[in-house]
C-alpha cells in the first residue's frame, strides 16, 4: 500500500476534516467575539460560515506543516488581501493578527506545534494528526471531490438565486417620480424666472 502523506490528498478536503477532529478535542473553543469580528480588515463582513475559526485554525496547521518554521506576520500575510478603498486604488492589507495567534496558541496548547527559533513549527502529533487524516481520506477522495464540487455548484446557484429575487424585488419597488413620469405631469417645481 502507497504510503500517504499530507500532500497526497487536496488541502481543502484535508483541512475541513481536521477541523471537525479540532473541534471534537477537549482542549478547543471558541472564543466568544469570534461570530462578530472579520478575519481581516480588508473583508467587508463577517465570515458567514459558523464554523470559521475552526477551519481557520486547520488551516494554520496545515500551513505551519508545509511550510517550516512561521510566526505571526507571515501567516497574517499569506491569509491577507486587497482591501477596496472606494475610489482609490486596492490595496493589499494583512489579516487579523489576534484571530491568528489565537489558533497558534490553542494549537501549540494542545500539543500539535511549537516554538522554534523563529516562529512555530508543527510537532510530532501534529504531523501523526494530519499524515492519520490524509490516510482516513485518500480511500474515497473521489467521491469526496465529486462531493465537494457539487456543493461548490449547490452554493453558487443559491447566491445566484438571491441575488435574482433581491434585483426582482428592488424592480418592484416604485418611488413616487416614477408614477408622475408615466402619467405626463411635470414635476411640482417652480419654474426658474428668465432674463427679459
Amino acid at each position: 500500500m502507497k504510503k500517504v502523506t499530507a500532500f497526497d490528498v487536496p488541502s481543502a478536503l484535508l483541512i475541513e476534516d481536521i477541523a471537525a477532529q479540532l473541534t471534537q478535542s477537549p482542549g478547543f473553543k471558541q472564543p466568544a467575539f469570534i461570530e462578530f469580528v472579520k478575519s481581516g480588515a480588508h473583508r467587508e463582513r463577517a465570515p458567514s460560515r459558523a464554523d470559521w475559526y475552526s477551519i481557520r485554525m486547520a488551516s494554520v496547521l496545515y500551513r505551519v506543516y508545509k511550510d517550516g518554521p512561521l510566526g505571526t506576520e507571515s501567516l497574517r500575510t499569506y491569509y491577507g488581501g486587497r482591501k477596496n478603498r472606494g475610489v482609490r486604488p486596492h490595496k493589499f492589507t494583512k489579516a487579523s493578527g489576534k484571530v491568528i495567534r489565537l489558533c497558534l496558541q490553542t494549537l501549540e496548547k494542545e500539543g500539535f506545534i511549537k516554538k522554534a527559533k523563529k516562529g512555530r513549527e508543527v510537532t510530532g502529533k501534529g504531523q501523526a494528526l494530519l499524515t492519520k487524516t490524509a490516510n482516513d481520506l485518500y480511500p474515497n477522495i473521489e467521491n469526496r471531490v465529486k462531493q465537494m464540487v457539487e456543493n461548490r455548484k449547490a452554493r453558487h446557484v443559491e447566491r445566484l438565486n438571491r441575488e435574482r429575487e433581491t434585483k426582482a424585488a428592488g424592480a418592484m419597488t416604485k418611488r413616487p417620480e416614477d408614477d408622475r413620469k408615466k402619467d405626463g405631469k411635470k414635476s411640482d417645481r417652480p419654474k426658474k424666472e428668465g432674463k427679459e
